[in-house]
């Protein structure tokens, strides 16, 4: 039964970084477009504006690589 309690253990801390993680992310992105004088979504999909893109994406996996830092420890 230890092996099944060390399980849930891991489980339940998995979900909980997951849910702080996906709560940075979306704090970062209501961020980025509340700061930024245009249209993040017009800009990237109907202007087509890949440096843009390359930006928000940079800007993601930044976080990601934050998060999982905090994360492993």
């Amino acid at each position: 039964m230890p092996d099944v309690q060390n399980l849930i253990k891991a489980v339940i801390g998995t979900l909980v970084f997951v849910a702080v993680g996906l709560l940075v992310f979306l704090l970062a992105f209501v961020l980025i477009t509340k700061l930024t004088p245009f249209s993040i979504r017009k800009e990237i999909e109907e202007d087509q504006n890949t440096a843009l893109a390359i930006v928000i994406g940079s800007v993601i996996l930044g976080l990601a690589w934050i998060i999982s830092a905090a994360i492993h420890g």
